[in-house]
């Protein structure tokens, strides 16, 4: 997930108050204000003596030349860099994030934002913004928290529907609304997912739920920001999930609770291209998976050859997180 740093030196309670009411990440500020900030609400400060301590953690760093790109790649690999641009430049930033990771870009408002979170495809680690307008410090910050990396969505033809009997299955309610074509991404196995669509569409059983998705049993995975994966039953409440829709653009979201219930369940197996993907689901008509036109499809309208929209990955997580190695899911 992408994480903004508002500027707060010299120290403005304003743009403290606003920073954190915007869900900023954290607050540079200077030595001895850590406490000024701990009055005003939860969260971080870069400092001399904050929670994230400014010159050994985190080092500001200008880029004058092409000599400075090589001394920012030597100093990236231990240390978190804030760099200013001279003139706010590019291809500076280019060459650095296709050499090393961890790089916050120094930006005046969210246009300046929008154009670092989007270089290279995969943007900035994060944003560092220099401003008094408050406006600037919202709009960057929804910005940030709304951008994230673009998925590649295949269509996924199903070769198989079959009921299963009884089990445990896991609805996630987050804490945003959700809209046609939304939903998760969620499978049997770390490396094959289907998009399963928000219960935000109207029906004459029950009344939506925009904010939920009725993801599948508490086995099942959840493809998380930043390509991490959990099982259901990992997942509670204050972790971040990822929404996704049918275009494949992403949005972080934090879950509100697990719902756990006994459910009827059922099998659905497809192919994206050669390879195999599968799922167990809920056993209901009011569940949907997604169409590539990003149309809801009930899972009881499924039939062999159905196309419905999924994202393939490599196999292999340890904790969640993506690793390296031979593995074989069944």
């Amino acid at each position: 997930m992408k994480k903004v740093w508002i500027n707060c030196a010299p120290w403005n309670k304003e743009v403290a108050v606003v920073a954190l009411e915007s869900g900023a990440d954290a607050l540079l500020v200077p030595r001895g204000f850590k406490e000024k900030v701990q009055e005003l609400g939860l969260i971080k400060t870069v400092a001399e003596d904050g929670d994230i301590k400014l010159g050994k953690e985190v080092i500001q760093f200008e880029i004058r030349g092409k000599e400075d790109e090589e001394e920012a790649v030597r100093l990236s690999k231990s240390r978190t860099l804030i760099l200013k641009m001279k003139n706010w430049t590019i291809i500076p930033l280019e060459n650095l994030l296709a050499q090393t990771e961890g790089i916050f870009a120094e930006v005046r408002n969210a246009k300046e934002a929008r154009t670092a979170l989007q270089i290279l495809e995969k943007g900035v680690e994060g944003i560092f913004l220099k401003t008094t307008n408050l406006n600037e410090i919202k709009k960057t910050v929804g910005l940030a928290k709304r951008t994230e990396e673009k998925l590649k969505l295949e269509a996924a033809r199903i070769t198989r529907v079959e009921p299963l009997g009884l089990g445990d299955r896991v609805c996630i309610d987050t804490c945003t609304n959700m809209g046609l074509g939304e939903g998760m991404l969620i499978g049997n196995s770390s490396s094959a997912f289907f998009l399963i669509h928000s219960e935000s569409v109207e029906n004459p059983y029950v009344e939506p739920r925009p904010f939920r998705v009725n993801a599948g049993p508490v086995h099942a995975y959840t493809l998380l920001p930043g390509g991490r994966t959990k099982y259901l039953s990992e997942l509670k409440s204050g972790d971040e999930s990822l929404i996704v829709n049918h275009k494949g653009q992403t949005q972080v979201t934090v879950v509100g609770r697990i719902k756990v219930e006994r459910r009827p369940l059922m099998l659905v197996e497809g192919n994206i291209k050669k390879k195999k993907i599968s799922l167990i689901l809920q056993n209901a008509e009011t569940i949907r998976l997604v169409s590539p036109e990003g149309k809801p499809i009930s899972v009881v309208a499924l039939r062999k050859g159905s196309e419905v929209l999924s994202f393939s990955d490599e196999p292999g997580r340890h904790f969640g997180m993506k690793i390296e190695e031979t593995i074989t899911e069944k």
